[in-house]
C-alpha cells in the first residue's frame, strides 16, 4: 500500500462508506423499535372505546379484539401501561389497562378490564422488518462500496496528475541532463506546474550549454599557449626533454577534454549493434596496433547503442587493460536477457578504496600523476558517459588472481 493513488481510493471510499453505513444504521435502529407509543397507545385507546360502546352486543371480526377471563402475560411495558390508562381516562373511561410484552415474539398486547369483568385484548401496531432485510442491506451496501470506489478513482486520478506528469518528465531526462518539454495543459495547478518545469528545463540547458563551451573554449585556448611554448622549448638544450614532455600530456589533457564535450553534445542514432562483431573488429584493431588483446567466449548479441559511440566507449576499455593491464581477454556471454561483456587484466589492479573514483575526469591511480604509461585520464569517463548513454552499465573490480575485470551490461535485443 506504498501507492499514494491506492492510499486515496482507499481513503475516500472508506470514508463514503463509513458516513453511509452509519446513516444506514441509525436509520435501521429507530426503524426496528418501531413505531413510538405516541401513535399507538392512542390507537388502542381508540379501539377499546369502540369495543366497550359496542358492549353488551356483538363486536365485529374487523375490530380483532379477544375477550378472556384474564389479562395477556407477559412482562409489563410501565411506560405504555401508564400512557393507554391517562388516555382511557380522558376519554371518560375508568377502567383498568395493561401494555405487556408478547414472550414469544417481538410486538406487544394491550389488556383492558371491561365493565363485565372480561378482558378485551387487543395486539399493539407493531412494524415488522422485512424477512430479507440482510440481503437487502448487503446489495444496499455493495452499491454504495462499488459507487463510492468509481468516484474515488476519478478524483484521485485527477489528484495525482500533477504528480504523474513530474514522473514522466523526470523520467525523460536525457543524457544532458535535461528535461523533456512538458505540454502545459490542464487545470491551472498543473498548467502552472508544467510552467515551472519547462522554466527549469530551459535554465538547465542553458547551463550546460555553457558549461560545454567553457570547456571547449578551454581546450582550444590551451593550444595557442602550448605552441609557442613548444616552440621555444625546441631553443632549450638542458630542460628540452622535460619541457616537451609536459607539453605532450598538456595536449592530451586538451584534447581529452574536448572529446568528452563532444561526447555529450554529438550523439548518434540508437539502433541495433551486433556487440559480438563490434568487438572482434576492436580486437582486430588493437592487434594491429601492438596491444596485447586475445577473445575468448564471444556470444552472438545485439544491443540497442549508437555504434560509433559504443564503438568508441569499448575501444577506450580495452585500450585501458590493454596498456595499463599488460594484457586483457574479452569475453561476451547472455545471461537473463542480458548481453554481459567482461574485459579482464592482469594488471596490478586499483586499490579498493578508490574503485568508486576510477571514472572520475583525469582520475590516476597514482597520486602524484607520474605518467609511466601516457593518458589525460579521461578514458573511463568517456566510455562511462557513453554506456549510460545507450541504458547500459560498467563496473570495476579487482581480480582474486590479480588485475581489474571491466564489466559493461546492455539489455539484448
Amino acid at each position: 500500500m506504498n501507492s499514494l493513488r491506492r492510499r486515496l481510493i482507499l481513503l475516500l471510499v472508506a470514508s463514503i462508506v463509513g458516513v453511509v453505513g452509519l446513516a444506514t444504521a441509525a436509520v435501521i435502529s429507530v426503524r426496528g423499535g418501531g413505531p413510538p407509543p405516541e401513535l399507538t397507545v392512542p390507537w388502542v385507546a381508540q379501539q377499546m372505546e369502540l369495543v366497550m360502546r359496542l358492549l353488551p352486543g356483538p363486536i365485529p371480526d374487523v375490530l380483532q379484539v379477544q375477550l378472556t377471563d384474564h389479562p395477556a402475560g407477559g412482562k409489563v411495558a410501565r411506560p405504555e401501561t401508564a400512557m393507554l390508562n391517562d388516555v382511557l381516562r380522558r376519554r371518560g373511561f375508568d377502567v383498568l389497562a395493561v401494555v405487556s410484552d408478547k414472550s414469544d415474539e417481538p410486538g406487544q398486547l394491550a389488556s383492558v378490564r371491561l365493565p363485565d369483568n372480561r378482558w378485551a385484548i387487543v395486539e399493539v401496531p407493531h412494524i415488522d422488518p422485512p424477512r430479507r432485510e440482510w440481503l437487502i442491506l448487503a446489495g444496499w451496501i455493495s452499491l454504495i462500496v462499488a459507487g463510492a470506489t468509481a468516484v474515488s478513482v476519478y478524483f484521485t486520478s485527477v489528484l495525482i496528475r500533477p504528480l504523474e506528469m513530474l514522473e514522466t518528465a523526470v523520467s525523460k531526462i536525457g543524457s544532458d541532463g535535461v528535461l523533456a518539454a512538458v505540454p502545459e495543459v490542464g487545470s491551472a495547478e498543473v498548467k502552472a506546474t508544467a510552467h515551472a518545469l519547462n522554466q527549469l528545463s530551459s535554465r538547465l540547458r542553458t547551463a550546460m550549454e555553457s558549461r560545454m563551451r567553457l570547456v571547449a573554449a578551454a581546450g582550444h585556448d590551451l593550444r595557442t599557449p602550448m605552441t609557442r611554448m613548444r616552440l621555444r622549448a625546441e631553443f632549450l638544450d638542458d630542460e628540452r626533454d622535460k619541457w616537451l614532455h609536459d607539453l605532450d600530456e598538456l595536449d592530451r589533457i586538451a584534447d581529452s577534454a574536448i572529446r568528452l564535450v563532444r561526447e555529450e553534445v554529438n550523439q548518434d542514432a540508437v539502433e541495433p549493434v551486433d556487440l559480438e562483431k563490434t568487438v572482434r573488429d576492436i580486437e582486430g584493431e588493437m592487434v594491429s596496433l601492438g596491444h596485447p588483446v586475445s577473445i575468448g567466449h564471444l556470444d552472438k548479441v545485439c544491443v540497442r547503442a549508437g555504434a560509433l559511440g559504443l564503438r568508441r566507449a569499448l575501444r577506450n576499455l580495452i585500450v585501458n587493460a590493454a596498456t595499463h593491464g599488460k594484457a586483457c581477454r574479452i569475453d561476451l556471454a547472455v545471461a537473463n536477457n542480458r548481453a554481459v561483456l567482461t574485459i579482464s587484466d592482469h594488471g596490478p589492479g586499483i586499490p579498493p578504496e578508490l574503485l568508486n573514483k576510477a571514472f572520475e575526469p583525469f582520475f590516476r591511480v597514482d597520486p602524484g600523476r607520474l605518467q609511466s604509461i601516457p593518458g589525460a585520464g579521461l578514458g573511463l569517463a568517456i566510455a562511462k558517459e557513453i554506456i549510460e548513454r545507450y541504458g547500459g552499465t560498467v563496473t570495476l573490480e579487482n581480480r582474486r588472481g590479480g588485475g581489474l575485470e571491466q564489466m559493461v551490461m546492455f539489455e539484448a535485443v
